[in-house]
């Protein structure tokens, strides 16, 4: 394993059965590296496989095959290390509402052997911004703050590495950039970040690289910028004054389409440029008042490897 990996995945596969004998692969030969200090994303429809890929983690689930390193620890030979050196934050919200923020806390560290004297939980809840809160009944907390606990929980053992399972699943626009402002705060705390999400835009936002899983096999594992490279239409819209002298000619492979005063045009990549549209429309003696360009985002890059 590369001493600069936090996580190493090596042909990882994982066969349930049911009771008439048929096998799914919930995990298909899955090879990846999850490196230090990093937030990675691990995206995938529905059955996926992410779940599978969590669990086996978290020591719930056990696998077919494969090889697991987490932080230096051989998932079959040092699976109380791997467990320790990981923080999971669940999707659901499981907190015993007449406990406080603190004795949640204190609790959940004595349950990973953490001894009273090593235990940091007034610094935790100031991470999570929870300190004034400390002493209160988890039931009067928000949703924001019930997730901001859960992520505490995660943290009580000092972990290097976080899995986020859907954070931001149910709750507002702004909660969810308090969340997202925690998880950038962690991360900057040397903490290395693994989130799972269907919020596309917030997979985009967070993370440095991201893994798709489609159906157990690993289909697409690269930077977001890259990724993002990968679209393979781009969308133009220009903004003109006299659109009543747009004739709607042919360009070879441009979809124009109209919505008041506005001309968008359609295109891929590889086989258009701006300045031939732009020429295009002149012959039309248009005047363009503005022109945005839209290059597409994550979910059409979901969309265009997940259908492929």
């Amino acid at each position: 394993m590369n001493e600069n990996n936090a996580l190493s995945i090596n042909n990882l596969n994982k066969i349930y059965s049911n009771k008439l004998n048929n096998t799914e692969k919930a995990l298909d030969n899955i090879s990846l590296e999850i490196k230090q200090g990093e937030i990675f994303g691990l995206l995938g429809q529905n059955g996926a496989g992410k779940t599978t890929f969590l669990n086996i983690l978290s020591g719930t689930v056990i696998k077919n095959s494969g090889k697991v390193n987490v932080w230096g620890f051989d998932l079959d030979v040092n699976p109380r290390q791997v467990r320790s050196s990981i923080g999971i934050v669940p999707q659901e919200i499981n907190l015993d509402p007449f406990f406080s923020p603190k004795s949640i806390l204190e609790l959940q560290a004595g349950l990973f052997g953490v001894p009273k004297k090593d235990q940091i939980t007034d610094e935790i809840l100031k991470l999570v911004s929870l300190e004034k809160q400390a002493n209160a009944y988890s039931r009067g907390l928000s949703g924001g703050m019930k997730r901001r606990l859960l992520i505490a929980k995660a943290l009580v053992h000092q972990p290097p590495i976080l899995i986020l399972d859907e954070p931001s699943a149910g709750i507002d626009v702004q909660l969810r950039k308090e969340l997202w402002l925690n998880i950038k705060s962690l991360h900057k705390s040397g903490v290395t970040i693994i989130l799972t999400t269907h919020n596309l835009y917030e997979a985009q936002e967070m993370c440095d690289r991201i893994a798709i899983l489609k159906k157990g096999k690993l289909i697409a594992l690269d930077t977001t910028n890259n990724l993002l490279q990968k679209l393979k239409t781009k969308k133009i819209t220009f903004s003109v004054e006299n659109i009543d002298n747009f004739s709607n000619k042919q360009l070879k492979n441009v979809i124009f389409s109209i919505n008041k005063n506005q001309i968008t045009a359609t295109f891929r990549r590889n086989q258009n440029n701006i300045e031939e549209i732009i020429n295009f429309l002149k012959l039309d003696k248009l005047k363009i008042l503005d022109i945005s360009t839209d290059n597409g985002d994550l979910e059409d890059v979901f969309i265009q490897l997940t259908k492929n």
